[in-house]
């Protein structure tokens, strides 16, 4: 079993990028099954049926998102439809949508999407490590199980990346927006990323238009998010692992296309 996952995709040209990508990326991994962490398309907040219509026509199975998500209106009758795109499963009950799902494959294989958020310099919701035991029990059957952990702290990562060890296939990091160097296969079988990275603009700020980051960083006062949109990349991982054992055989990072070498 070969899974893509596509990290945080920043605006409507983080989107194109991707949707223009799409066929190499297919040609390159054959994957069975690809997950887009689409939270941050809308100008750089959520997304609609829109946009997660184009992702599903270019072959997405699946999107995550995270806590962005909320602050698009837009977003919440789309998390309340569609059971395949996914917003953090620890936030309270009474929330629009799910956090967790199992995806069926043409090939009639089964695959787990588990959406978790930290806690650690976000907002105070409910645990993920228990959300996720919770998730778990319903997901026996499954050939793979990918955890998309949306957290702003390196520690609060690498715990869920022990905790789940041996329990999953693959605990992926999202929302800083920066692809770390640490992928690995833990000594249980479970492949771990701290952050898969941003699909969007890198000529900016993790996405944001370079003058408004900086005034917000030098005037300290708020300023309208405005997305950049040059200078578009894709950036994820290619999981394979084990179909009778959930392990995983193998985590490959990437970014598309490649960064010029810095002498």
């Amino acid at each position: 079993m070969t899974t893509l996952f596509i990290g945080d995709v920043v605006g409507f040209s983080g989107l194109q990028c991707l949707i223009r990508s799409f066929d190499e990326l297919k040609q390159r991994y054959s994957p069975d099954c690809i997950i887009v962490n689409g939270e941050n398309i809308v100008n750089g907040k959520g997304l609609s049926e829109k946009e997660a219509q184009q992702l599903f026509d270019a072959g997405t199975t699946a999107i995550t998102t995270g806590n962005h998500v909320w602050e698009n209106w837009l977003s919440r009758p789309l998390l309340a439809s569609h059971p395949n795109v996914l917003r953090p499963m620890n936030y309270p009950q009474g929330n629009p949508g799910r956090g967790f799902t199992i995806l069926t494959l043409p090939n009639s294989q089964t695959v787990g999407v588990i959406q978790l958020q930290g806690r650690t310099y976000m907002q105070p919701i409910d645990c993920p490590f228990r959300a996720a035991d919770f998730a778990l029990s319903k997901m026996k059957s499954c050939v793979a199980i990918i955890v998309d952990f949306h957290a702003e702290a390196t520690a609060e990562k690498v715990a869920m990346g022990w905790y789940l060890d041996g329990k999953v296939s693959a605990v992926l990091g999202t929302h800083t927006h920066v692809q770390t160097a640490d992928a690995q296969l833990l000594p249980n079988g479970t492949a771990y990323i701290t952050d898969v990275g941003m699909t969007g603009p890198y000529d900016s700020v993790l996405g944001l238009r370079k003058d408004v980051a900086l005034k917000r960083f030098m005037l300290q006062t708020a300023h309208k998010y405005e997305p950049a949109d040059t200078d578009n990349r894709v950036c994820g991982v290619c999981i394979t692992t084990d179909n009778n054992s959930l392990t995983a055989q193998k985590i490959e990072p990437f970014i598309y296309p490649a960064f010029v070498s810095v002498r």
